[in-house]
């Protein structure tokens, strides 16, 4: 397999809350459950491995976390287009007390067209996450995007 690290996916929004509850929110499996995985075995802390479990799907990863720097940024490396990639979260603190975070995954591997078709559906899938996270934190509701993308199950 090749590997072509120059293509790179990613997400960002503006979310309408202090950088530390953003940051929390990502860190700590009982607040990401209610936005993007069904559980996850612990808090992202640096040279921990934890695993994030998608119950609806049957699909558990595990992820290795390489960095934390609080209420800044988070590194980790997992495997879930088969061979590991990284996710990097960059948390941008604003003067108005709210929050800009960017979620980039990159190292990507295969043929041009299996990279494609990862990072299209990386980029699909954490724009997701950071619409599902915005709407949890500002309004207190919880869209279910990531569990209703595929409503009978992933596709095969």
């Amino acid at each position: 397999m090749t590997q072509t690290a120059a293509v790179i996916a990613s997400a960002q929004m503006l979310i309408r809350r202090p950088v530390a509850e953003v940051f929390a929110a990502f860190v700590e499996p009982e607040w990401t459950s209610k936005f993007w995985f069904t559980r996850g075995s612990g808090r992202l802390e640096e040279g921990k491995r934890v695993e994030w479990t998608w119950d609806k799907y049957g699909f558990t990863v595990p992820v290795e976390v390489k960095t934390v720097e609080d209420d800044r940024r988070i590194v980790v490396e997992w495997p879930a287009y088969g061979t590991p990639t990284t996710l990097e979260w960059l948390f941008t603190a604003r003067p108005d007390d709210t929050t800009y975070v960017s979620i980039t995954n990159s190292g990507f591997s295969g043929d041009a067209t299996e990279v494609a078709q990862q990072a299209v559906a990386a980029t699909e899938g954490f724009a997701y996450v950071v619409a599902a996270l915005k709407a949890l934190l500002e309004h207190g509701v919880a869209l279910n995007l990531v569990a209703d993308k595929f409503p009978d199950g992933m596709p095969t």
